[in-house]
């Protein structure tokens, strides 16, 4: 099923493509800009405004919450009908410590908000998360795809692997913009997008 797009695009691969173009630039404005720095850290609401900034030019749902309950595998993301309420529980969870934060982070995984793009947009959000509690990010160029992905699967059930390795990854270097530039490309690699380099790419 190809979703609904602005491009009137039928072509898996070809929607796949400019999606990652798209989606890249808006990413790498993100770091430009000062577009997050006023938005609440955990919320739903501050997720679904960076879901909404990097999709907004490809897909009609950018930044709106799904009405059609979905899987991954054999895992089912949130039922629509608990979506809401799982939302509003998870902006109030805490977040004062890393386990507090990851914990966070593996619920909004789980919640999976939107039709397509939550991983690459709950990343943002988590590193957005970690900035401006503890002043530190995800060097996700050092966290393993395999691994994450593995330690992600897992994670409804069982939080320690996806704790230790980020933890491991944590750095201070918050406005490095060549690694938040290789985080992006990480970013986009765990979900199949390879095509671009973020910082290579021109203004659309």
């Amino acid at each position: 099923m190809i979703p609904d797009n602005k491009l009137n695009l039928t072509d898996a691969v070809e929607l796949a493509r400019i999606e990652e173009k798209l989606s890249k630039i808006k990413a790498r404005q993100l770091f430009d800009t000062d577009f997050l720095a006023n938005l609440e850290a955990g919320s739903f609401q501050t997720l679904a405004a960076i879901h909404e900034y990097l999709f907004e030019d490809i897909y009609p749902f950018a930044g709106k919450v799904r009405k059609e309950n979905i899987a991954k595998g054999n895992f089912r993301f949130a039922p629509v009908m608990y979506l809401e309420a799982a939302l509003k529980n998870i902006t109030t969870m805490p977040q004062s410590s890393v386990d507090e934060i990851i914990e966070k982070y593996v619920e909004m995984n789980v919640a999976h908000p939107f039709r397509e793009g939550n991983g690459r947009s709950t990343r943002i959000w988590l590193d957005h998360i970690l900035k401006h509690e503890l002043h530190q990010v995800v060097d996700w160029s050092n966290v393993d795809k395999d691994d994450y992905l593995l330690a992600m699967e897992r994670s409804p059930v069982k939080d320690v692997e996806i704790k230790v390795l980020l933890k491991q990854a944590l750095t201070d270097q918050v406005d490095d913009r060549a690694l938040y530039m290789k985080g992006i490309d990480t970013s986009y690699y765990y979900e199949g997008y390879t095509l671009y380099k973020t910082d290579d790419l021109g203004e659309g």
